[in-house]
């Protein structure tokens, strides 16, 4: 692994990880599926000035649309309005360690799906190490009560899980090669037009944001968690593959415990020290255990 995939990866993390305070924020204020439609608006002003800085065309031919679209719907659509609507309903850190499910919806999807992403003991232990680590880290947020009252919001928190999981394999399989900027440009203009019917379609009324907070959250979403973090997540799927960059799920629930200790002085107990240890430990595991020279070779072969 190079040093830039590694920044790529704990950046990605950071950004992403600290959305799920600003969701919280910005869902307080207005509809889940307007949140989604204007940060997207927001996030699709900030990659087409990118393409426009670089010089980089659109495509000519229609024959990646049914792609794009496909990763439109399931890599951002369903989740920037499922993951908003479940923290109406549950709080913001426990949508982080329900979307910290992600790589293990990613492993077994990818598993059948594709030649070089097979389950492996190794691969396989260091998720359940990592996910473990969530657990900790969340344990005193996940009571039976709470659950019991939040099953709606955990729900489609999960889905939005799965939804992310479906993305990233299909994205390895049909858009691999393809520029990041271009991934991401297509996927967040396809996808704020969909969301967009649906805040005109499901939200009544239709709420524009009120409070000063509200567009800071959305600018902090669109500028970096839909137009920066796009571009990195598309670039760890074409270099690592989905399942590793998938893992960087796991970070989420960090950030947000750091958070909690710096904006608004929580204090560190052992579940922080020990769940950080659990989720750099996983992560260690899937990423630097190195192939079997013949293992790499038959994968690499086989590659569709």
């Amino acid at each position: 692994m190079r040093w830039k995939e590694w920044g790529a990866f704990w950046l990605l993390g950071t950004i992403w990880g600290s959305s799920f305070l600003w969701i919280k924020i910005a869902v307080a204020d207005i509809g889940p599926a307007m949140l989604g439609a204007i940060r997207l608006a927001i996030g699709a002003l900030g990659l087409l000035g990118v393409m426009w800085l670089g010089r980089l065309p659109f495509p000519r031919t229609r024959a990646y649309l049914p792609a794009y679209l496909f990763m439109a719907v399931f890599n951002t659509a369903i989740p920037f309005v499922l993951i908003p609507w479940g923290e109406t309903r549950i709080d913001s850190a426990l949508a982080a360690i329900l979307n910290a499910t992600v790589p293990l919806f990613t492993i077994v999807i990818a598993h059948f799906w594709l030649s070089d992403e097979r389950i492996t003991s190794a691969r396989l232990g260091g998720l359940l190490v990592g996910f473990l680590g969530v657990v900790v880290l969340m344990s005193r947020d996940l009571g039976m009560a709470h659950a019991a009252r939040s099953l709606a919001g955990q729900a489609a928190v999960l889905l939005s899980a799965i939804s992310y999981a479906v993305a990233a394999t299909f994205s390895r399989r049909h858009l691999r090669g393809h520029p990041p900027l271009l991934q991401a440009t297509m996927v967040v203009l396809l996808a704020d037009a969909l969301v967009w019917l649906t805040a005109a379609v499901g939200e009544r009324p239709l709420r524009l944001p009120a409070l000063p907070t509200t567009w800071i959250a959305l600018a902090w979403l669109g500028l970096l968690g839909s137009c920066v973090a796009y571009l990195l997540y598309y670039y760890l799927i074409n270099a690592w593959g989905p399942t590793r960059a998938s893992l960087v799920a796991y970070v989420f629930p960090v950030i947000g415990l750091l958070l909690g200790i710096l904006v608004l002085h929580e204090s560190a107990d052992w579940r922080l020290l020990a769940g950080t240890v659990l989720v750099v430990t996983g992560i260690a595991v899937v990423n630097l255990r190195p192939a079997a020279p013949g293992v790499a070779r038959k994968a690499m072969a086989s590659e569709p």
